[in-house]
């Protein structure tokens, strides 16, 4: 197969435009913000169809923007999936594979080809991608409040205005752990969607509604960023991006391979960009196609170290596909892992090298009242067959979802021969991708950091 990553030189041309207000694009270059939630499940907001949860800002986006029906990442960990947006690149190959580690200095982000090009970049929020990148962006806003999004409006008011600028906004919401002051008027309980591999319990349902909180709280800080765009009169040539960085904190989400883990909202405005309105697109992307994308849309040629492929075509006519595969890893996150995954637009096969291991969720979530709950219910037998998941020993070892048929993963089609062609096919796409990108079993695998039933730090 022939390598899907073509190496192209980087031709950057320096500009000192000013940012082009509402009525006069084409006389500078776009701006770009993206914005990043943390945890939060592509269908946890109102364009992806879950109406219990208050989202305005992201139905605004949706109205006046594209709407992606099958966005991937790269991995269901976040400083790992957030290191792969800005560096274009996969998770093993960022020198930062695992939760918290750096990213190291000879990685070049998104940010700093940007500022190359005459880009003033921040970052506000949520950092989590070391000290050795720091000096690769103008200015760093941490701190403010526990949102993480406090200091976003400070961000686009404070840039100079003789620049285009890249604004990296990301959050703490809906990251655990849950208070039950986070907005004026919380969630009830009796209003949330309690997807089938969690048990239908009080104990979940309130801690789902304590979830849906941070996010209506992320969602009222976009709001404000895009009134602040308004007032300042660049909405028109910025192109706004809203993703999360993996699935939601609960069992079967986060750190999973699974739909539920690594597929994500994505939803693109740029009102004078030619993004037409309120459409959507079952064009298959990947968060690690986001950096060429910009790129591109800034004027800019190609990183040769980027391993994504810019899908700016798309942005313009959803009917025009984006990429055939997408691949994702899962390595450790608070528990011992090595998994894999390719998928195309309607399945998903994942590849287990530790069926040994049970899918415990991560530490946070071990901690959680919901899967607490899940553990006592399963000493007393209690769980459905679909919420067992998270327990099952001896695991598969090979998994073969399919996501229209199945939207909830619920049933391993793998050694079902009516999908023998379709797990051939996403084998050998697996086994491709693993040597296009050098993705080596590591000799010893970094072990467990906090126990499996408590989510305690072990000693």
């Amino acid at each position: 197969m022939k390598a899907r990553f073509p190496l192209l030189l980087l031709v950057i041309l320096p500009f000192s435009l000013p940012a082009a207000p509402d009525g006069q694009l084409g006389e500078a270059p776009p701006n770009f913000i993206i914005f990043v939630a943390d945890d939060m499940g592509w269908n946890d907001n109102g364009p992806y169809g879950n109406a219990g949860i208050r989202t305005p800002s992201m139905d605004r986006l949706a109205r006046e923007g594209l709407t992606f029906n099958r966005a991937l990442l790269t991995t269901s960990s976040c400083s790992p999936s957030r290191a792969s947006i800005l560096t274009g690149r996969y998770p093993h190959n960022t020198g930062a594979p695992e939760l918290h580690m750096p990213v190291p200095a000879d990685q070049v982000l998104l940010s700093s080809l940007l500022r190359e090009a005459g880009y003033y970049t921040a970052s506000a929020g949520k950092w989590h991608l070391g000290d050795e990148v720091r000096d690769q962006f103008d200015r760093i806003l941490q701190g403010g409040g526990p949102s993480g999004c406090e200091k976003w409006v400070e961000a686009l008011r404070d840039r100079p205005r003789d620049k285009p600028f890249f604004l990296w906004l990301a959050a703490f919401d809906p990251h655990r752990d849950y208070a039950e002051d986070t907005i004026p008027e919380p969630h009830s309980p009796e209003d949330v969607f309690v997807p089938p591999f969690l048990p239908d319990a009080p104990e979940v349902r309130a801690d789902l509604a304590r979830y849906y909180d941070e996010i209506t709280r992320f969602d009222s800080h976009v709001g404000q960023v895009l009134e602040e765009l308004e007032r300042q009169g660049v909405a028109g040539n910025t192109l706004v991006l809203l993703i999360s960085d993996n699935g939601r904190p609960f069992p079967r989400c986060k750190t999973r391979l699974l739909d539920s883990g690594i597929r994500t909202p994505l939803i693109a405005r740029w009102p004078g960009g030619g993004i037409p309105r309120g459409r959507r697109s079952d064009a298959l992307v990947s968060s690690i196609d986001i950096a060429p994308t910009i790129l591109e849309l800034a004027g800019m040629a190609d990183q040769p170290d980027f391993q994504g492929s810019s899908f700016a075509r798309t942005l313009k006519d959803p009917q025009i596909p984006a990429r055939e595969f997408a691949f994702a890893e899962h390595n450790w996150h608070d528990y011992m892992a090595f998994e894999r995954a390719a998928s195309n637009r309607r399945f998903t096969y994942i590849r287990n090298w530790r069926p040994d291991l049970p899918a415990t969720p991560p530490a946070d979530a071990v901690r959680s009242p919901t899967y607490q709950l899940m553990l006592d219910l399963e000493r007393r037998r209690e769980l459905t067959p679909d919420q067992c998941d998270t327990f099952m020993l001896p695991r598969p070892g090979e998994e073969l979802y399919d996501n229209v048929a199945d939207p909830y993963s619920l049933h391993n089609l793998a050694e079902d021969p009516r999908y023998a062609g379709e797990l051939k096919v996403l084998r050998g796409v697996l086994d491709d991708w693993t040597e296009e990108t050098g993705d080596l079993l590591p000799g010893m695998l970094t072990k467990d950091r906090f126990d499996r039933t408590t989510g305690e730090a072990l000693p």
